[in-house]
């Protein structure tokens, strides 16, 4: 057979085609591969919290982060309940029912957050008209409605809720919010029984914060005991790991973690960041009631961070990854608190007007070095 000129050039090209394709393809799936959600596919999911711009899909670079990198969300504000239902009987359902679409259009675990939280409940829920304290059974009933209503709404859709967010406190007695001063204990309790009553499938959750702390702990593990043995269903404990570089350690995040795991609940690591920032107050844990005024010594980081502190942060972070990694048999979910650092409550927390660097993604969107590192540890 004869080949002229334009018939080699065919072939050289055709195969220079093939070659391309194929180099394509291999970079395309290792690009695939390269995602927290795959490599701790079949460990645990990997999450992060929602605000408004991603829900409403107005913030388009973050939105694509959380569709490549993540396989489970939580409302970070919209479900709780001064915002779903600021007045008595009205519900705004708008961001919430947006949110639970976003995670069904990509499959993702959807978690609700949170039924019950003193801190941003609406203030109706506890007086009446005249502004009086209501009594122990109207704000059982109220629980129930609310309860009821926003479960209901989302019965089979939603896979976990956080029933009760933070009833303990850092040593481990009962936070003597309304609904502790009003019902007593037994808010917690009636609180787990309305939830699965209203939704029977899905898994109900206790979440609270500075849950390494030994009198936390302690308090925690009695209360979910106590719950067990009155029959409630429980069926895991969040631990919020509101982190700094240097509190707490791991050896005692891993006793409380051991400790919930053998009350036989999955654990979940739900609001996962890392401050780098300076908090000479001591722990004052997720407390969002505490606030402090704004120092310039506080916010040494505006320009961005230094070596050395980006080498802690990253270590900080591998650290626990790890410890996750050696559980894995005992946790279903590890969610970040939010996408990236612009967005993160931290920089506002307890200081407003700070810079803060908290989470895998920077203010551009892009992976810090220690997602690479964390990926390679799964």
């Amino acid at each position: 057979m004869k080949f002229n000129k334009y018939s080699i050039r065919s072939v050289i090209a055709i195969v220079c085609m093939v070659v391309v394709a194929g180099a394509c393809r291999v970079t395309k799936t290792e690009a695939e591969e390269a995602t927290l959600k795959s490599a701790f596919e079949g460990k645990f999911y990997i999450g992060t919290a929602l605000n408004t711009g991603q829900i409403t899909g107005s913030d388009v670079a973050s939105i694509q982060v959380v569709k490549e990198h993540f396989n489970a969300i939580v409302a970070e504000n919209c479900m709780k309940s001064g915002m779903i239902q600021p007045r008595q009987g009205q519900f705004n359902f708008e961001l919430a029912d947006q949110f639970v679409a976003f995670g069904e259009q990509h499959h993702m675990f959807i978690n609700g957050h949170t039924l019950i939280w003193h801190s941003q409940a609406p203030r109706w829920f506890f007086t009446d008209s005249l502004g009086n304290q209501v009594s122990r059974e109207v704000l059982v009933q109220r629980m129930k409605d609310h309860i009821y209503t926003v479960v209901g709404r989302y019965k089979g859709r939603v896979h976990t809720w956080d029933v009760v967010n933070e009833a303990i406190l850092d040593d481990g007695s009962w936070r003597k919010s309304k609904f502790y001063e009003i019902i007593g204990e037994d808010f917690v309790k009636l609180a787990f029984q309305f939830a699965h009553e209203a939704d029977p499938a899905a898994k109900l959750m206790y979440n609270d914060y500075s849950m390494s702390l030994p009198g936390k702990r302690k308090g925690v593990v009695a209360m979910v005991r106590k719950l067990q043995e009155q029959g409630v269903q429980i069926d895991g404990i969040g631990m919020q790991g509101h982190l700094g570089l240097d509190f707490p350690t791991t050896e005692e995040f891993e006793k409380s973690l051991l400790a919930f795991a053998g009350l036989g609940v999955k654990v979940s690591i739900t609001e996962l960041d890392i401050s780098v920032l300076p908090s000479p107050w001591g722990n004052v844990g997720a407390d969002v009631s505490a606030s402090f005024e704004y120092q310039q010594k506080m916010n040494p980081y505006t320009k961005g961070l230094p070596d050395s502190v980006s080498t802690a942060f990253n270590e900080r972070y591998l650290s626990f990854f790890n410890l996750f990694v050696k559980h894995q048999d005992k946790i279903e979910r590890v969610t970040l608190w939010g996408v990236s650092d612009a967005q993160s409550w931290k920089n506002d927390w307890p200081v407003r007007g700070r810079t803060d660097y908290p989470l895998l993604f920077d203010r551009e969107n892009k992976p810090k070095a220690v997602v690479n590192a964390i990926m390679k540890a799964a």
